[in-house]
């Protein structure tokens, strides 16, 4: 039995186009899913909403690390190394949305 790639159309509505913002991520999970907490957090402000949250099954989550893992490549190659400027780290090898107690 041959796999054939199906297409998928995707639809997308004016207002989810738009997108939201997020300079922070606050990712958690359970045994069954995992929840992305996209944050805007301005500064000097000592609080935050959450601008939109995903809820993923841990196989879905896996997916999207190698996508975006792919993606990141194909931007370095085109623009060149991202460089992540992560306040009070010299060595540069904390991910930009890495929290405390190794959340992001």
């Amino acid at each position: 039995m041959s796999q054939e790639k199906k297409e998928i159309k995707i639809e997308i509505s004016p207002e989810v186009a738009q997108g939201k913002y997020a300079n922070l991520a606050v990712i958690s999970h359970g045994p069954a899913e995992f929840f992305f907490d996209m944050i805007c957090l301005t500064p000097n402000t000592p609080q935050a909403k959450v601008q939109s949250r995903i809820i993923m099954t841990p196989e879905n989550a896996k997916q999207l690390l190698f996508a975006l893992q792919d993606n990141i490549n194909k931007y370095e190659k085109t623009f060149g190394q991202i460089v992540p400027k992560v306040p009070g780290n010299q060595g540069g090898n904390v991910p930009p949305f890495m929290g405390p107690n190794g959340q992001a």
